[in-house]
Protein backbone atom coordinates (compact mmCIF):
# COMPACT_ATOMS: atom_id res chain seq x y z
CA UNK A 1 0.00 0.00 0.00
CA UNK A 2 1.62 3.65 -1.46
CA UNK A 3 1.89 5.97 1.44
CA UNK A 4 -0.68 8.04 -0.03
CA UNK A 5 -3.26 5.57 -0.04
CA UNK A 6 -2.17 4.83 3.44
CA UNK A 7 -3.18 8.31 4.58
CA UNK A 8 -6.11 8.37 2.76
CA UNK A 9 -7.28 5.03 4.75
CA UNK A 10 -6.54 6.91 7.74
CA UNK A 11 -7.71 10.68 6.60
CA UNK A 12 -11.24 8.55 6.42
CA UNK A 13 -10.90 6.46 9.30
CA UNK A 14 -9.98 9.95 11.14
CA UNK A 15 -13.30 11.64 9.66
CA UNK A 16 -15.42 8.86 10.49
CA UNK A 17 -14.55 9.10 13.80
CA UNK A 18 -14.82 12.67 14.72
CA UNK A 19 -18.59 12.35 12.99
CA UNK A 20 -18.88 9.38 15.93
CA UNK A 21 -17.61 11.29 18.65
CA UNK A 22 -19.13 14.84 17.57
CA UNK A 23 -22.70 13.51 16.81
CA UNK A 24 -22.60 11.30 20.30
CA UNK A 25 -21.22 14.15 22.40
CA UNK A 26 -23.70 16.89 21.07
CA UNK A 27 -26.58 14.09 21.55
CA UNK A 28 -25.23 13.25 25.10
CA UNK A 29 -24.80 16.93 25.64
CA UNK A 30 -28.43 17.77 25.23
CA UNK A 31 -29.44 15.28 26.96
CA UNK A 32 -27.67 16.39 29.83
CA UNK A 33 -28.84 19.99 29.35
CA UNK A 34 -32.50 19.30 29.10
CA UNK A 35 -32.57 17.48 33.01
CA UNK A 36 -31.85 20.79 33.65
CA UNK A 37 -35.52 22.59 34.87
CA UNK A 38 -36.83 24.79 32.48
CA UNK A 39 -36.17 28.38 34.93
CA UNK A 40 -39.64 29.89 35.78
CA UNK A 41 -38.31 33.09 34.57
CA UNK A 42 -37.88 31.92 31.20
CA UNK A 43 -41.43 30.57 31.02
CA UNK A 44 -42.53 33.89 31.83
CA UNK A 45 -40.52 35.85 29.20
CA UNK A 46 -41.86 33.12 26.49
CA UNK A 47 -45.55 34.20 27.74
CA UNK A 48 -44.57 37.79 27.61
CA UNK A 49 -42.25 37.59 24.45
CA UNK A 50 -43.60 35.31 21.84
CA UNK A 51 -47.31 35.25 21.78
CA UNK A 52 -47.89 31.92 19.70
CA UNK A 53 -46.42 30.52 22.59
CA UNK A 54 -49.47 31.05 24.90
CA UNK A 55 -51.35 29.62 21.85
CA UNK A 56 -49.53 26.64 21.49
CA UNK A 57 -50.57 22.68 23.21
CA UNK A 58 -49.17 21.80 26.01
CA UNK A 59 -47.25 19.44 24.45
CA UNK A 60 -46.05 21.94 21.68
CA UNK A 61 -45.21 24.57 24.62
CA UNK A 62 -42.61 21.88 26.42
CA UNK A 63 -41.32 20.89 22.91
CA UNK A 64 -40.41 24.65 21.99
CA UNK A 65 -39.27 25.17 26.09
CA UNK A 66 -36.54 21.97 25.18
CA UNK A 67 -35.47 23.41 22.03
CA UNK A 68 -35.33 27.21 23.91
CA UNK A 69 -33.27 25.85 26.37
CA UNK A 70 -30.90 23.99 24.04
CA UNK A 71 -30.59 27.40 21.44
CA UNK A 72 -29.66 28.89 24.90
CA UNK A 73 -27.12 26.66 25.70
CA UNK A 74 -25.20 26.46 22.38
CA UNK A 75 -25.49 29.83 20.53
CA UNK A 76 -23.22 32.31 21.97
CA UNK A 77 -25.31 35.88 21.96
CA UNK A 78 -23.02 39.14 21.53
CA UNK A 79 -24.40 42.66 22.36
CA UNK A 80 -23.34 45.38 19.49
CA UNK A 81 -23.16 49.47 19.89
CA UNK A 82 -23.23 48.69 23.77
CA UNK A 83 -26.62 47.02 23.60
CA UNK A 84 -26.64 44.67 26.66
CA UNK A 85 -27.75 41.27 26.39
CA UNK A 86 -30.10 39.82 29.31
CA UNK A 87 -32.54 36.84 29.82
CA UNK A 88 -35.19 38.50 28.32
CA UNK A 89 -33.45 39.29 25.16
CA UNK A 90 -32.28 35.76 24.83
CA UNK A 91 -34.81 34.14 25.30
CA UNK A 92 -37.23 36.55 23.00
CA UNK A 93 -34.77 35.64 20.15
CA UNK A 94 -34.31 32.02 20.94
CA UNK A 95 -38.55 31.36 21.35
CA UNK A 96 -38.90 32.91 17.81
CA UNK A 97 -36.74 31.36 16.48
CA UNK A 98 -37.38 27.99 17.47
CA UNK A 99 -41.04 28.13 16.62
CA UNK A 100 -39.59 26.87 12.57
CA UNK A 101 -38.63 24.24 14.76
CA UNK A 102 -40.89 22.99 16.88
CA UNK A 103 -42.67 20.48 14.56
CA UNK A 104 -39.05 20.15 12.41
CA UNK A 105 -36.13 19.25 13.93
CA UNK A 106 -33.89 21.67 16.69
CA UNK A 107 -30.98 19.74 14.56
CA UNK A 108 -31.77 22.48 11.73
CA UNK A 109 -29.62 24.85 13.57
CA UNK A 110 -26.91 22.90 14.46
CA UNK A 111 -24.53 25.62 11.90
CA UNK A 112 -25.83 28.45 13.68
CA UNK A 113 -23.30 29.83 16.29
CA UNK A 114 -23.51 32.97 17.06
CA UNK A 115 -26.30 35.83 17.47
CA UNK A 116 -25.02 39.68 17.40
CA UNK A 117 -27.83 42.20 18.55
CA UNK A 118 -27.96 45.83 18.02
CA UNK A 119 -30.12 48.23 19.99
CA UNK A 120 -31.63 49.58 16.76
CA UNK A 121 -31.21 49.35 12.91
CA UNK A 122 -27.53 49.68 12.03
CA UNK A 123 -25.28 50.86 8.95
CA UNK A 124 -23.05 48.64 6.96
CA UNK A 125 -21.18 48.82 3.88
CA UNK A 126 -22.28 46.93 0.90
CA UNK A 127 -20.92 45.63 -2.06
CA UNK A 128 -23.30 46.38 -4.91
CA UNK A 129 -22.57 44.82 -8.69
CA UNK A 130 -24.13 46.42 -11.94
CA UNK A 131 -22.44 44.56 -15.13
CA UNK A 132 -19.10 44.32 -14.79
CA UNK A 133 -19.26 47.19 -12.32
CA UNK A 134 -18.94 46.75 -8.79
CA UNK A 135 -19.44 49.73 -6.31
CA UNK A 136 -20.08 49.99 -2.52
CA UNK A 137 -23.14 51.35 -0.93
CA UNK A 138 -24.01 52.17 2.83
CA UNK A 139 -27.17 50.39 3.39
CA UNK A 140 -29.27 50.50 7.12
CA UNK A 141 -30.07 47.08 7.89
CA UNK A 142 -32.92 45.48 10.79
CA UNK A 143 -30.75 42.15 10.30
CA UNK A 144 -29.40 39.77 8.35
CA UNK A 145 -27.96 36.11 7.94
CA UNK A 146 -24.74 34.22 7.31
CA UNK A 147 -24.35 30.94 5.51
CA UNK A 148 -21.33 30.89 8.26
CA UNK A 149 -23.63 30.49 11.33
CA UNK A 150 -24.01 34.21 11.85
CA UNK A 151 -27.09 36.03 12.84
CA UNK A 152 -27.55 39.68 13.15
CA UNK A 153 -30.68 41.60 14.67
CA UNK A 154 -32.12 45.24 15.87
CA UNK A 155 -33.42 44.78 19.61
CA UNK A 156 -36.29 47.69 18.58
CA UNK A 157 -37.13 46.02 15.63
CA UNK A 158 -37.71 42.47 17.23
CA UNK A 159 -39.47 44.59 19.67
CA UNK A 160 -41.60 46.39 17.45
CA UNK A 161 -42.65 43.68 15.50
CA UNK A 162 -42.32 40.09 16.77
CA UNK A 163 -43.75 40.70 20.17
CA UNK A 164 -46.77 42.28 19.00
CA UNK A 165 -49.49 39.69 17.14
CA UNK A 166 -50.40 40.20 13.95
CA UNK A 167 -47.75 42.25 12.89
CA UNK A 168 -47.13 42.36 9.00
CA UNK A 169 -43.10 42.65 10.17
CA UNK A 170 -41.00 39.98 12.09
CA UNK A 171 -37.12 40.39 11.91
CA UNK A 172 -36.52 36.79 14.18
CA UNK A 173 -38.95 35.06 12.24
CA UNK A 174 -37.16 36.50 8.45
CA UNK A 175 -34.14 36.37 9.84
CA UNK A 176 -34.01 32.53 10.58
CA UNK A 177 -35.89 31.79 7.67
CA UNK A 178 -32.66 32.39 5.86
CA UNK A 179 -30.38 30.26 8.39
CA UNK A 180 -33.00 27.50 7.17
CA UNK A 181 -33.26 28.07 3.88
CA UNK A 182 -28.78 28.06 3.92
CA UNK A 183 -29.07 23.99 4.73
CA UNK A 184 -29.10 22.99 1.40
CA UNK A 185 -26.14 25.47 0.84
CA UNK A 186 -27.67 28.18 -0.23
CA UNK A 187 -30.07 30.93 0.02
CA UNK A 188 -32.15 30.56 -2.93
CA UNK A 189 -35.72 30.91 -2.02
CA UNK A 190 -36.21 27.41 -1.39
CA UNK A 191 -35.22 25.02 2.00
CA UNK A 192 -34.02 21.60 1.18
CA UNK A 193 -36.44 19.69 0.15
CA UNK A 194 -37.31 16.55 -2.25
CA UNK A 195 -39.27 14.53 -4.85
CA UNK A 196 -42.62 16.02 -5.16
CA UNK A 197 -42.48 18.21 -2.74
CA UNK A 198 -39.46 19.85 -3.53
CA UNK A 199 -41.32 19.88 -7.43
CA UNK A 200 -44.45 21.63 -6.28
CA UNK A 201 -42.46 24.36 -4.10
CA UNK A 202 -40.14 25.35 -7.11
CA UNK A 203 -43.68 24.92 -9.54
CA UNK A 204 -46.24 26.90 -6.49
CA UNK A 205 -43.52 29.36 -5.45
CA UNK A 206 -42.33 30.44 -8.83
CA UNK A 207 -45.77 31.53 -9.80
CA UNK A 208 -46.84 33.57 -7.07
CA UNK A 209 -43.47 35.31 -6.88
CA UNK A 210 -43.75 35.73 -10.77
CA UNK A 211 -47.19 37.53 -9.51
CA UNK A 212 -46.02 39.30 -6.65
CA UNK A 213 -43.39 40.92 -9.10
CA UNK A 214 -45.77 42.08 -11.56
CA UNK A 215 -48.74 43.37 -9.58
CA UNK A 216 -45.80 45.29 -7.95
CA UNK A 217 -44.58 46.67 -11.80
CA UNK A 218 -48.28 47.60 -12.50
CA UNK A 219 -48.90 49.65 -9.18
CA UNK A 220 -51.14 46.93 -7.89
CA UNK A 221 -51.70 47.10 -3.73
CA UNK A 222 -49.68 43.70 -2.71
CA UNK A 223 -51.08 40.51 -0.78
CA UNK A 224 -47.39 40.49 0.78
CA UNK A 225 -44.35 42.75 2.11
CA UNK A 226 -43.04 44.05 -1.43
CA UNK A 227 -39.24 43.52 -0.37
CA UNK A 228 -40.80 39.83 -0.84
CA UNK A 229 -40.20 40.73 -4.21
CA UNK A 230 -37.07 41.42 -4.43
CA UNK A 231 -35.09 38.02 -4.68
CA UNK A 232 -36.34 34.20 -4.38
CA UNK A 233 -34.56 34.36 -0.46
CA UNK A 234 -36.54 36.98 0.53
CA UNK A 235 -39.45 35.86 -1.00
CA UNK A 236 -39.50 33.11 1.62
CA UNK A 237 -37.85 34.66 4.17
CA UNK A 238 -41.25 37.30 4.23
CA UNK A 239 -43.40 34.30 3.18
CA UNK A 240 -42.22 33.27 6.76
CA UNK A 241 -43.16 36.25 8.63
CA UNK A 242 -46.91 36.49 7.27
CA UNK A 243 -47.06 32.49 7.81
CA UNK A 244 -46.68 32.94 11.91
CA UNK A 245 -47.53 36.73 11.94
CA UNK A 246 -51.09 37.26 9.31
CA UNK A 247 -51.75 33.00 8.75
CA UNK A 248 -55.23 34.34 7.60
CA UNK A 249 -54.44 37.10 5.78
CA UNK A 250 -51.78 34.85 3.68
CA UNK A 251 -54.36 31.91 3.48
CA UNK A 252 -57.01 33.99 2.30
CA UNK A 253 -55.01 35.27 -0.53
CA UNK A 254 -52.65 32.70 -1.20
CA UNK A 255 -53.92 29.18 0.04
CA UNK A 256 -51.96 26.81 -2.28
CA UNK A 257 -48.60 28.99 -0.77
CA UNK A 258 -50.04 28.51 3.04
CA UNK A 259 -50.25 24.84 2.21
CA UNK A 260 -46.55 24.73 1.13
CA UNK A 261 -45.63 26.50 4.11
CA UNK A 262 -47.85 24.48 6.60
CA UNK A 263 -46.39 21.19 5.25
CA UNK A 264 -42.62 22.56 5.41
CA UNK A 265 -43.40 23.77 8.87
CA UNK A 266 -45.53 21.08 9.59
CA UNK A 267 -47.84 23.30 11.54
CA UNK A 268 -51.27 25.50 10.84
CA UNK A 269 -50.68 28.89 12.52
CA UNK A 270 -54.32 29.78 11.12
CA UNK A 271 -55.80 27.05 12.98
CA UNK A 272 -54.73 28.19 16.56
CA UNK A 273 -57.46 29.59 19.38
CA UNK A 274 -56.90 32.90 18.50
CA UNK A 275 -54.34 33.35 16.07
Amino acid sequence: MSSATTFAVFAVVFIALAAFYLFFYRSWRRDRELRQPFPKAWRKHLQTTVPLYCLLSKQLQKTLENQVQLFLAEKNFYGCDGFEINDRVRVAIAGHACLLTVMRSYSDYNEVRSILVYPDVYRVQAQERDGMVVGVSDQVRAGEASSLGQVVLAWAECESGAMQPGSPHNVILHEFAHQLDYLDGSADGAPPLSGEQAEEWQQTMTIAYDNLRHSLRHHRKSWLDPYGATKPAEFFAVLTETFYQQPHHLKEHQPAVYGLLSSFYRIDPGELPQS
